[in-house]
Order: C-alpha cells, then structure tokens, then sequence
C-alpha cells in the first residue's frame, strides 16, 4: 500500500503518542487527569464507552470541575462494532482514547487551532494528506471554525446525522469536527468516501459540547460551552508506524505474535480468515485484561456478561486456528506486560486476573466441544433446507445447556452462509423466563404512586432517624392506591409522606424501619417504609380513627427492630473487612440485605470458601466485636473519602459528599445505614450459609445481635428433636444420617435392578412383534413403566436377541415426558443408519432431543401424546432404509 509520505522522525510507539499528547496539553495548562476504571459510576451506561464519561457530570452541571481545562488517557469497551473487530482496520472492543477538555473555559477556535498544531507540527503529518469534517447546519456555528482550518478546499460540511457527537441516547452533546488520515492522496478530491477504510481514517475528533439531550430528544443549551474530544491512540498508532491497520501496531501486535507462536503460526503467512481470529484474540484480550483489572467477574448478566462473551470469543477463534487446550492467560500475561506500565493495576491483579481468566476458559470448553458437535450437526441438517436457518429451538438448546452465547452462534452460522432465526430464540427465552417467574411468588413493596407533581408544592422529607427514635411530624401527603387523597380512616391501606421522620427508608440493602404513626385519634402501625424521589413514604394499614393531610402526629420507630438492624448492618461491614483480610483482597460487594432476622452478603469470588475459611472469617468478627471498636461516622467530599481508603459498591450512584462510616482499623465504608456506635453492641456473629448464587459471586447468610437467640433456640429444637427420633446423642446425628442415606442408597439400586429385570421380561414378550427385511429384524415398540435406565438394558437385551438389525423402544417414565433408545447392530450402521442420529431425529417429534453413538443412544422429549406417532415413523423409517440398502 502506497501511504501518504512521512519523515523518519515521526515512527513514534504507542506510549511515546501517549506521552506526547500528554505533555502536549499540559504545557498550554491542562491538568493530567488518570484514566478512570471501566466500571462508571455512571449508572446510565455499563462500562465506560468514551473519554470524557467521567467528565459527563461535569458538563451537565451537576459537579464543580476542580479545573477549567484537563487532558487523559481514558481506557474504553465498546461491544456495538463487535463483530467488525479483526475484519476492518480500526474496529476495537478495547481502545485508548486521548482527549483534551475544556470546562467553560476555550471553545471552538482554540480546541481546532491546537488540534491542527498537534497534528502537523507535533506529530508531523504532511497537510496536504489531512482531510477535515466539519459539521454543517444552524447548530453548528461551522463558518467560526472554517476560518481557522488550514486547506480549505479538503473541507467536507456534512450535517447533524453524521457530524453530531453524543455518549448516549441522553446526556451532554454537541456538533463536532473530525480530522482524518488520507492514504492515498495522490486519487484526488473527486467522489470521496470518507467510510472507505483503505483510503481514510478518522483518527481525531473535536466536540463542540453545548447541549444537553433529554429523553424526547430535546437539545437545552449546557451552562457551559465545553470541548470534549478524542483522539485515537490505536489509529496514531497505525498512522505513525505506517502499519496496514491498528492491531499490527506495538499496542497490540505482540499479544498476536504471542497467540499465532502457540498456534504454530507466523502471522504474516496466514490466509485472512487466520489473519482475523489473531486480531480478534489480540483485540479481546487486551479487552479481558483490563476488565478483570478493574474487579469485573464473569457472569450472565451486565458488564459480567460482556466479559464472559469476550473470553469465551478469544478462546472460540483460539481453536479456529488450532490452539489445543487452555491457553488465555499467556495471550494475557502479553496484554498485561504491554499494560503494565500505564496502567499499574494490570500487574498488581496479574493472579486475579489470570486465575479468572483459566477458570472461566475451562468452564468453558467442558461445554465447548459438545456444543460444537451439536452445532455441526445442526449446520449439515440446516445447511440442506430451502431455509438454511437454525431454528430458534436449537439455538436456545445451545444457549442454555452447551453455554453458547447467541451472538456466537450467530457469528458461526454467518460462516456456513446461514442465518439464526432470532423470533424463535426470544419465544424460547420468554418461555424460560416464565416457567422461572411461576415457580416464585414476589410481592411488590415499592411506592405504588408517583410523587413528582408534589415536588413543586412541598419540600422533601427530613430524616433525622441517625439521632431521634421519635419525632413530631406533620403529614404532608397521603396516597390511596396511588392516587393522593385529603384523608384516610380506620381499615384503609396508605402510604403516609412526613415533613420530617426518624424512620429510615430502604436503601443500601438495609429494610426500612417498623414501628407507628400515633395521634390524639389515630393509630397507624408502620409495616415499610420506601423512598420516593426525595420523600420518605411510610405504609401501613390505619388501624382506629383518621388521619389527614395536615395533622401533626408522632412518628415512633420500633427500638427494638432498629437495634436488630444496627446489629447485622455493622456486622455486614466487619464481614467484608474480614473477607478481604483473610480470603482475598480484591473481593468486593455484589448486593446485601440487612433485615430483622438475617443479613445476606453477596460478593465476588471466583471459588466456593473451604469450611475452615468460613470458620476463620466468623472467628474474626468476633474478636473485633469482642474488641470493642467504637463508630466514627464523618461526612465528607467523594474524592476525600476515596483518599482515605474508604470502600464504595461498584454500581452505587454517590453524592459530591457521602457519609463515612469508620471502625478505625477495620472497616470503614461508604454508607447511608444505621450502625451500633461500638462494635461490642453487636453481641455475637454467626454463619449459618456460605453458596454460590452466579458464577463468580457467592453469598453468605448471616445473623447477628439480638436476633442471634432466636436462630439458636430454633436449632436446638431441631437438634433435640433429632437426638430423640434417632435415639443418639447430639454428637453422633451426622454419623446417623449418614447411614440412613447408604441404607436408601442400596435400597434404590436394588429397585432399579428389580425395574430393569422386569423390563427385559417384558421385552422379550416383545420379541414375535420384530419384522424382518433383508436379512436384518426390526423390532420398535412402547415398554410402559420402565425407567430410562430400565429401557436401555431392555434395548441392548433385545438386541442381543435378535442378532442383527435395530431396536427402537420408548416408554413414559413419568406424566408428561418420554424416554427413546435405539440399540442398532453392526449390519444395521452399515445400511447407513447411526442411532445417535436416528433417535435424536424422533425425539424431535416429541418435543425434545439427544442422541448417541451409532450403535446405542437415549433420547428424551416433553410430550408423550406423541409418543405412539413417533414410534409409528420410527418403524417405518427404518423398514424403508433397509429395503433401499443392498
């Protein structure tokens, strides 16, 4: 390819753009600002996407910038281009954008001016090959800028649709102007195609952003005209170092070399197809590395979900190109040693990162090369319909029980030039979702009405809950099914807004408190308490006399079911502490509740804790509540409170100022809870459930304080209980019940024995009933009342028998489900009739699946009204292919 010439001086690697675009911007006096992690704290968005998301609450607002102007190098994941990665030049799902910004402080002209400055006096690319996009329209103001771009005959006006920059459907926004790389110069000016990757090359972008977008879609003009833009160090990469595309550059090019060495490979020899599997496993695992970095595990859900896709993807085209066994966590430890220096907690999580990493690649290739089986069959059956399509059914077979992310089914179907019937997938997931939703009963505690149009009328509820047990409060609102009304009397369920409350509202996973609302005539019992917008909202049921918008009444909370809650909040603290103390450091909050009874943890862990660890973590938050530690609770600036160590929960939306609770030298959180003001207060701590609830996060269930006794009493009862039916001591139940479950054991051997024995005598009454074509006898026929363990020894049985030919049995071993075996001899496979496949295809017809090997397979299905038309095809499928066979 013939580029665009450059001097030697401006082959630049990818830390030195790095470096010098830096320096470049902090010399005309923006700060440096680190990147920030891929988990935002923005809760609009999954991961960070672009450069200045940690800047959004800035230009909308909602956060004093700390300085008029800043410069970074902000990490990024994008997945919308996903399956562009590896087969354009510049598609990334990791990518490094360097961005300049501006907070009130310059706008257009100068953001273009040093833009062009850097661009052609810093890292000296010829003018005459940069093409400029500037944005066209009333909106953008495009003339002001003109006048300051160099060549204006290589200017193309273009209109909001493509020269209009957002983060997302809402939020901060604004016209922008795009500089481009031109390749080949020397093709002229006419019918240009700035989408054509092999000529141009976006590589900087310049956003004018003064708008701010509401859900409708609105513009409203920001306070502030900022600049946010962003410069792509993969693209300076590929332009700089004069390389074909973005992944042969120094940033990514050694982790391919890395995958192509374990592959047997040179890259430069590989035919295309190759070529792109190297670039995506370059691609993602960069991606991957710095997921796992910054504390995201794999899961099926969220950011989890991303990961688990990305991974899962790597070691996919990993066996594409002949990779045999694990082998991520060496791509990884390239991607972390081209890291590491930049972003430091890529080593310091190396272990983490790679023990995430091996685990989740060996989970899934458990699944990997059945689901590949399955999957082939399904393309040489599909590929040979007018359709060429995989049905939804199967799809979701692959999804849910072979772990096979639809878009990955997807991206293997497009290779065999077949498509995915996706209609079909969703009807099987809705039917999943609602066979789950029915199997759990939920009620709905959560405010029924909206309280918005108060918001202009009357001021948010004060809490004062951290100090008084009880309060004179007016009533300033009650609700009625959600619809506001002036007045409620005995026997009515409502929903009662404060002035001011000392009851504390759910949030942070603790339960809102209990207690009453009591007047001169009214009594109401407080059974939840929600929070709505900014106004605390209490439910109960008015138990004698009325109450009315107006009245002054006392609100009391239940001291004893606060205390309760006090107790298993602060403990929940001092169980992280000890988790990260002695299980791992790197563990982190995945969801809580604190309630009356309990309290529940959910963390992640990529292992089940041994016995003795959970042991450990209980023995040491006693000790700490046996030590004594008193509360410090402080409120204080984000930034100050993240300074001081004080951990935050990944996904929590926080104020500039938060609230800090602190038992020096052991915990001290984020938390807007109720806690104990000594940690002795809490009384005793005691496990009582260490499980898996997803993949990488376990939970642990807990209680605490008061509620501690009754958990004890209950048990003893049971143990007492125990002792008592079994005649033993407490000490020898598990002894007990351990022989019980070998006596049951054996006795359900010997029923199966008895079941199958009683099948093959059924069986062999079946013999007369086989037809004889060719040579070979086939025999297919209904065993009722056998088990499908039964059935098989029943096939392989007749089988023997018979001597040669095939067996086809089918039996309902329960109410709504079939069974199906098929046992085929030597001569029989040799007609070209495989049991796996035959029996898998039969099943189909009873709504379900399986199959085998080509002389013995089961099958199951989930409507056995059509078993006897199912067995009835079977027979004559196997009359005519052995009439048709010599």
């Amino acid at each position: 390819m013939v580029k665009s010439p450059l001097p030697e001086s401006t082959v630049m690697t990818g830390a030195q753009i790095r470096q010098t675009f830096l320096e470049f911007y902090a010399a005309r006096g923006h700060a440096i600002k680190p990147s920030a992690s891929l988990v935002p704290e923005d809760p609009t968005v999954l991961l960070t996407i672009a450069g200045m998301l940690p800047f959004k609450p800035i230009f909308l607002g909602q956060r004093q910038a700390d300085v008029d102007r800043a410069v970074s190098s902000q990490k990024c994941i994008r997945t919308n281009d996903i399956e562009n990665v590896g087969r354009t030049a510049r598609h990334h799902t990791f990518f490094e954008m360097l961005g300049n910004f501006s907070f009130g402080d310059y706008f257009k002209e100068q953001a273009i001016a040093w833009a062009w400055e850097l661009s052609t006096q810093v890292f000296h690319l010829p003018p005459s090959s940069g093409g400029e996009r500037l944005p066209g329209g009333r909106r953008c103001l495009c003339y002001l800028a003109r006048s300051d771009w160099h060549s204006p005959h290589r200017i193309i006006r273009m209109g909001a649709a493509d020269n209009f920059w957002a983060s997302g459907p809402t939020g901060p926004c604004g016209p922008c102007s795009e500089i481009y790389y031109d390749f080949h110069p020397e093709l002229g000016d006419g019918a240009i195609d700035l989408e054509d990757d092999s000529r141009f090359i976006e590589f900087y972008n310049l956003v004018f952003m003064q708008y701010n977008r509401d859900g409708e879609g609105h513009l409203t003009p920001l306070q502030n005209q900022n600049i946010d833009t962003g410069l792509g160090l993969e693209r300076m990469a590929q332009i700089l170092q004069q390389v074909p595309n973005n992944y042969e550059t120094d940033l990514i090019f050694p982790i391919i070399e890395t995958a192509a060495r374990l592959a047997g490979l040179v890259y430069r020899d590989c035919d295309a197809p190759t070529q792109v599997s190297l670039k995506v496993i370059g691609d993602h695992s960069r991606a991957v590395v710095h997921m796992v970095a910054d504390g995201i595990t794999a899961s099926n859900v969220g950011r989890g979900y991303v990961l688990r896709r990305l991974i899962r993807r790597v070691v996919r085209h990993g066996r594409l190109i002949g990779i045999q066994g694990a082998f991520i966590s060496q791509v990884a430890e390239t991607a972390i040693q081209l890291a590491q220096t930049t972003f430091a907690n890529t080593r310091e999580r190396a272990a983490a990162i790679t023990a995430e990493l091996d685990r989740e690649e060996a989970r899934f290739l458990e699944t990997l090369e059945r689901g590949e089986k399955l999957l082939a069959d399904i393309l040489e059956r599909e590929r040979l319909t007018p359709a060429r399509q995989i049905s939804g059914a199967d799809a979701f077979v692959l999804y849910d029980t072979y772990g096979f992310p639809l878009e990955l089914t997807q991206e293997v179907a497009e290779e065999q030039g077949l498509t995915v019937d996706l209609v079909g997938f969703e009807a099987a997931m809705a039917a999943q979702r609602q066979r789950s939703q029915a199997a759990h009963e939920t009620i709905d505690l959560m405010v029924q009405g909206s309280l918005d149009s108060l918001a202009d009328h009357i001021h948010s509820t004060q809490f004062v809950g951290y100090s008084s047990a009880s309060t004179s409060s007016q009533v300033v609102a009650l609700l009625v099914a959600g619809q506001k009304v002036d007045q409620v009397s005995a026997g009515q369920t409502v929903q009662v807004v404060l002035d001011q409350t000392p009851f504390y509202a759910e949030s942070g996973g603790q339960i809102g408190d209990r207690g009453y609302l009591s007047g001169a005539a009214v009594l109401m019992p407080v059974e939840d308490v929600q929070k709505d917008s900014d106004f605390f909202v209490h439910l109960g049921r008015i138990e004698r006399g009325t109450l009315a918008v107006g009245d002054r009444v006392t609100a009391q909370i239940d001291q004893a079911c606060r205390r309760r809650l006090q107790a298993h909040h602060s403990a929940t603290h001092l169980l992280q502490a000890a988790l990260k103390k002695l299980v791992d450091s790197t563990i982190s909050q995945a969801g809580s509740l604190v309630a009356f009874d309990r309290l529940r943890f959910d963390f992640n862990c990529p292992r089940p804790l041994t016995s003795d660890e959970v042991q450990q973590v209980e023995d040491q938050v006693n000790q700490w509540i046996g030590e004594g530690h008193l509360a410090e609770v402080a409120v204080m600036a984000l930034e100050e409170a993240k300074q001081k160590g004080a951990v935050a929960m990944f996904g929590e939306k926080y104020g500039a100022e938060v609230r800090v609770i602190d038992f020096p030298g052991v915990s001290m959180e984020l938390c807007g809870g109720t806690h104990v003001s000594n940690t002795a207060a809490i009384g005793l701590f005691k496990i009582i459930a260490e499980t898996g609830v997803a993949s990488g996060i376990r939970r642990i269930e807990a209680v605490a304080g008061p509620a501690l006794l009754p958990y004890l009493n209950l048990r003893d009862r049971v143990v007492r209980d125990l002792c008592d039916r079994f005649k033993v001591k407490p000490e020898a139940i598990g002894d007990r019940i351990t022989s019980l479950q070998a006596e049951l054991k054996q006795t359900q051997k010997d029923l199966v024995e008895l079941q199958a024995e009683l099948s093959v005598i059924k069986a062999n009454q079946l013999l007369p009933e086989a037809v004889t074509v060719g040579g070979l006898k086939v025999l297919v026929a209904e065993l009722p009342g056998s088990s499908p363990e039964a059935l098989k020894t029943a096939g392989e049985r007749l089988l023997q028998k018979l001597g040669v030919g095939a067996v086809v049995l089918g039996t309902v071993p329960e109410p709504g489900k079939v069974s199906l075996v098929a046992a085929f001899s030597p001569e029989a496979i040799a007609a070209n009739l495989q049991a796996g496949k035959f029996i898998g295809a039969i099943a189909k017809l009873c709504g379900g699946g399986g199959g085998g090997k080509p002389n013995l397979a089961q099958a199951g299905g989930r409507d056995s009204q059509k078993l006897p038309e199912a067995l009835e095809i079977a027979k004559q499928q196997l009359l005519a292919a052995l009439q048709k066979s010599p």
